[in-house]
């Protein structure tokens, strides 16, 4: 009687439970699939997009391609900003320089009380002046200084120069990191393409071993072994798009535009022939690679400096004209000064000595550090060369691997199908075919990113798209 009674009492909970879901699923929309009338408008407040996209409607993709990321890339990556804008801040030191010829101008207006003390005493009164400045205008201008502006402008000419080479070696390096990052997500979508079409042949195996165990043929652990390595191809796939994603973000984040609007990648990794010399390779980096030339005028502005140092004492002749109005009153009287000055600065020997000798350490600091910035590129050079030259070789090698593990492929499935194969055989035989196929996509993968490592390495594009071979293995 109780067992009854708790059946019948668990039964009107399950129906109290159901019609409350069921008024609940019927009075609350879904959101997604139906979303409020304002949530499909265009916000009209937001004059920034002169297009609205309505929520639910297909975004139209943009078509991506390399030489679209690059422009991108220049036009939008901050460090690009920040280099140039040090350009612009150097050419306005380099006026600022030269400003000292140009002549400077001051106005004082000023009143003074004073009380003479010393004449107090001795007059037995205090005497008290009121002093009237209406305006004191002083205008001055500096002759020569026999050649400091003129070595101080060379020097900031120079470091102008360096700035401009700067800039020239951070574009370099974004064209490196945005190719990269490009031909990583070309892999990414091969890889994704290759989990797909792994789905899709275990999806195939578990049909295949479902019709052999209702045929009788297999048993049913061949059933099992099919459908877990149909879930395991889908766990891969997941990872494979998830990869896409996290390739395409970091490319956007090489560009500088990390929230444009999603786009697509028709490009497919391809092989770039490269006829480059080690000895071409130098000769072109000699003239083309922005570090070398930044070395030399290194050198050069530290030269300047010991030149600059060596005329701390030099003196300046310079010209002043000056005029001032007031007194007693604040236009009781007026008066003019005209004159020509030679200055020389105070001198401290010891202190010149010092730091004309502190400038020549530094001037061979700076030879020695050209001397290690030309070793440096050309071991750079030397690895691009070698690491380029080393996936080259690699990609016939990993081509072959992959027909002969296709062959084995085809030989065991088609063993499986009449029913002399294991599943065990097909599936060591898939996986690797499969490895074989992301072996060779990261060969080629690899190939094409040490191609643009040694670019940034010489300085100089050598890319030719008439070249360009398609060593896809659909």
């Amino acid at each position: 009687m109780i067992n009854k009674l708790s059946s019948i009492l668990i039964l009107l909970l399950f129906i109290f439970a159901g019609s409350a879901f069921a008024n609940s699923a019927g009075n609350n929309l879904n959101p997604v699939e139906f979303p409020k009338s304002e949530k499909v408008l265009p916000d009209s407040s937001d004059s920034r997009n002169s297009e609205f996209i309505i929520s639910g409607s297909v975004v139209k993709n943009i078509d991506m391609s390399l030489e679209n990321c690059l422009k991108i890339a220049l036009g939008n990556n901050p460090q690009i900003s920040l280099a140039f804008q040090d350009i612009l801040a150097a050419d306005a030191r380099i006026k600022q320089v030269w400003s000292n010829f140009f002549p400077s101008f001051s106005w004082q207006t000023s009143y003074t009380r004073l009380r003479q003390l010393q004449l107090s005493d001795a007059l037995g009164e205090n005497l008290t002046f009121n002093y009237f400045l209406a305006g004191q205008a002083t205008l001055q201008q500096m002759l020569y200084d026999f050649g400091v502006t003129q070595n101080q402008a060379t020097i900031k000419r120079l470091d102008y120069e360096a700035y401009k080479k700067t800039f020239e070696s951070v574009v370099n390096d974004v064209i490196f990191k945005t190719k990269d990052a490009y031909y990583n997500v070309l892999y990414a979508y091969e890889n994704k393409r290759i989990a797909e079409d792994t789905v899709n042949k275990y999806q195939m195996f578990y049909e295949q071993a479902k019709a052999f165990y209702r045929s009788g043929m297999n048993p049913k652990v061949d059933v099992t072994i099919a459908e877990t390595n149909l879930s395991n191809a889908k766990l891969k796939l997941i990872q494979a798009d998830n990869a896409v994603n996290l390739a395409i973000a970091r490319l956007n984040n090489v560009m500088g535009v990390p929230y444009i609007e999603k786009y697509d990648v028709h490009d497919r990794l391809k092989y770039q022939p490269m006829r480059l010399s080690f000895e071409q390779a130098v000769d072109i980096a000699r003239e083309a690679r922005p570090e070398l030339k930044l070395a030399e005028i290194k050198v050069e502005e530290a030269n300047q400096t010991v030149k600059l140092a060596k005329k701390s004492f030099f003196p300046t002749i310079s010209v002043e004209g000056q005029y001032q109005r007031g007194g007693k009153t604040w236009t009781s009287n007026y008066g003019y000064n005209l004159g020509g000055y030679l200055i020389f600065p105070t001198i401290n020997l010891m202190l010149l000595r010092n730091e004309i000798k502190e400038a020549k350490y530094l001037y061979d600091k700076e030879l020695a550090n050209a001397r290690n910035t030309q070793n440096s590129v050309y071991l750079e050079i030397q690895n691009a060369y070698l690491k380029l030259d080393e996936k080259r070789n690699q990609l016939p090698v990993a081509i072959l691997q992959v027909k002969q593990a296709k062959e084995n492929y085809e030989l065991s499935y088609g063993r499986y199908r009449v029913g002399e194969g294991s599943p065990t055989e097909l599936k060591d035989s898939e996986n690797t075919y499969e490895q074989a196929q992301l072996t060779y996509y990261a060969s080629l993968y690899e190939y094409n990113s040490a191609k643009a490592e040694l670019e940034k390495a010489i300085g100089k594009n050598i890319v030719d798209d008439s070249d360009c071979v398609d060593l896809k293995l659909d």
